[in-house]
């Protein structure tokens, strides 16, 4: 139940309205091994980190189970940076600064000793990178779940084309689907989406929930109420963690599975943004999973009396 995780591991500064968070650790790949290891056991590391990444923070992830063997460390530059700031309605927000750093001439390699994985989880990169990664692999996972985004439809659709082609899930909002098919409907989007290549769809959509979509299959999941949402910034890549990482678990890919995958995810997200950056994650135990995905069950689950009214 091996599972790959491709993605950044960086530094972010976040603004909301609660507050700021100065310098912290983040990355898509460093949430998405977070969530995913309170499941699967190893996680095996792709990124690229420069000298100033703290070994502490390695030293946490290693803990958990996490392989670093694919995390090159490069001396003599410094880490991806990312600074933003959110809106009072925390859906939207404004990039202040980006620093691409170690990320400019990053080219992922895939360890002998990753191969053979199972499960591969391609976080928010260049889509030309996760095609890479895919190539490289000697034998093709049981799964591959994608997760991209807007600036990627931009300035790289045709690699982006590529790579749809090689994935089995992509995961990503709603505004990023409807720009991807052209379609506002998001069902009619999903259906796009899926000529491209993916079987299965996942459109996240915040505070909203996420929907699930395979062939004339539709799942919903509502986003659990929260009385304080204080960083959303890893939520969607805490999310596909805790997705990838049930199917990882369960080796399980049915779509009935995937719904349950569903809600961990949405689970751990909701966990994420209670703190800035990592902070939650490294707090939370199995037990607290459990009870917040009881909530979940608890939050759409009731009886009802059909009749048949003359």
């Amino acid at each position: 139940m091996s599972l790959i995780v491709v993605g950044t591991m960086a530094f972010d500064a976040i603004e909301t309205p609660f507050g700021k968070s100065g310098q912290i650790v983040g990355g898509s790949a460093t949430y998405v091994a977070w969530s995913a290891s309170n499941f699967v056991r190893p996680v095996n590391q792709i990124s690229v980190i420069g000298y100033d990444f703290p070994q502490e923070e390695l030293n946490a992830l290693a803990a958990r189970g996490v392989q670093l063997e694919g995390v090159q460390i490069k001396q003599d530059e410094k880490s991806f940076f990312w600074a933003g700031k959110y809106h009072m309605d925390m859906n939207t927000r404004d990039t202040l600064d980006t620093q691409l750093n170690v990320l400019a001439n990053f080219n992922p390699v895939v360890p002998d000793s990753y191969q053979g994985s199972e499960f591969l989880m391609l976080g928010n990169l260049m889509p030309s990178l996760q095609l890479s990664v895919i190539k490289q692999l000697k034998q093709r996972p049981k799964l591959i779940v994608m997760d991209t985004m807007n600036f990627w439809m931009d300035i790289a659709m045709p690699d982006l084309e590529e790579v749809l082609k090689e994935v089995d899930v992509l995961m990503l909002n709603d505004s990023e689907a409807r720009q991807l098919s052209g379609q506002f409907s998001l069902v009619r989007a999903a259906k796009e989406i899926r000529k491209m290549g993916p079987k299965y769809v996942v459109i996240k959509k915040g505070e909203h929930g996420a929907l699930l979509f395979h062939e004339e299959n539709v799942f919903f999941a509502p986003a659990l109420p929260l009385e304080d949402v204080f960083d959303p910034t890893g939520a969607g890549d805490t999310f596909a963690g805790g997705f990838i990482g049930h199917l990882a678990a369960t080796k399980d890919i049915s779509f009935e599975n995937m719904k349950t995958a569903i809600i961990k995810g949405s689970a751990l997200a909701s966990f994420c943004v209670e703190k800035f950056g990592t902070t939650r994650m490294k707090e939370i135990t199995i037990s607290d999973i459990d009870q917040r995905v009881q909530q979940f069950v608890d939050l759409v689950n009731f009886d009802i009396t059909l009749t048949n009214n003359i």
